[in-house]
């Protein structure tokens, strides 16, 4: 500045406050954030490429266990609950699908959150600039688990083929995917309250494995099971609306009644997921505490 040259900058009161005014930290978005790991996670796993041949014999091991089951089912009878062959194979196909979105990406995740709480180092998630339940939930994913996802749509394509009564295509092409979405989405609810009761409980990794082996279930339809089972499949843990109701929309079975109750589950078990969440980041006491 020359001499005898004067700033009004400093007495500018609109100036002062914009100097005195901190900088708020800028969140990183949701889905930017979901991609970083996803890319991460995608150079990790392509450093062992080993690995999908095994996912790979491993999905076809497990899908053709599930078919050799239909096909003794079939030996015996036309249809099961009102299901046709084309339409419990589509059944398998949202099953194995919706198997590899949780084995990919939920399941990882929640037991990352659970080692830890348990271990106290949440705080590393905690004090980064993001949601930390987004970061929490996106944080580990298992690409070559993908192979499930591709196996079950090659499914669900041969089904759809297979059934080709081509009554409305269009409702159903817009439906299934909405209403799959909406499955994986109830099922991460349930999985992160699984997860989160570790801020009081001790020994979560059994709910977690008995909830696995009750997702076997789900490669039928709810409605062949007891009425009792029925429920518990449905309201209590959210495999009814995970498989069997995006399968009903792609198989022209779905109702709006079922429609409406879905969303309702959803909106539901999204809110009190998070409600959970808060409550446990309450109690986490962390390294740092």
């Amino acid at each position: 500045m020359m001499p005898g040259s004067r700033s009004e900058a400093p007495n500018d009161p609109q100036t002062r406050s914009a100097a005195h005014t901190p900088v708020p930290f800028r969140r990183t978005g949701g889905v930017r954030l979901a991609w970083s790991f996803f890319r991460v996670g995608a150079m990790n796993e392509l450093q062992y490429r080993a690995n999908f041949l095994l996912q790979l014999v491993q999905s076809m091991l497990t899908l053709g266990a599930g078919l050799v089951g239909l096909a003794i089912v079939f030996g015996r009878t036309t249809e099961l609950a009102g299901w046709s062959k084309p339409q419990l194979l589509a059944v398998m196909g949202v099953f194995t699908m919706v198997g590899g979105i949780i084995r990919s990406i939920v399941q990882p995740n929640m037991q990352q959150l659970v080692e830890d709480v348990q271990r106290g180092t949440l705080d590393y998630a905690l004090t980064k600039p993001a949601s930390a339940q987004t970061l929490v939930s996106v944080r580990q994913i298992q690409i070559w688990q993908g192979v499930d996802i591709v196996a079950g749509l090659i499914v669900l394509i041969i089904a759809v083929v297979q059934m080709d009564d081509g009554t409305d295509a269009l409702e159903r092409a817009i439906a299934f995917p909405v209403l799959l979405l909406l499955g994986a989405w109830c099922i991460y609810c349930f999985w992160l309250m699984l997860a989160a009761s570790s801020f009081w409980l001790t020994r979560v990794d059994e709910m977690q494995e008995l909830f696995q082996g009750l997702y076997r279930s789900g490669q039928y339809p709810v409605g062949v099971y007891p009425p009792w089972m029925r429920y518990g499949l449905t309201f209590l843990v959210p495999i009814g609306f995970a498989v069997t109701v995006p399968a009903e929309a792609v198989t022209g079975r779905l109702t709006m009644g079922t429609l409406g109750v879905a969303v309702g589950v959803a909106v539901g078990l999204g809110l009190l997921s998070r409600w959970v969440w808060h409550r446990g980041l309450r109690r986490y006491g962390g390294a740092s505490a």
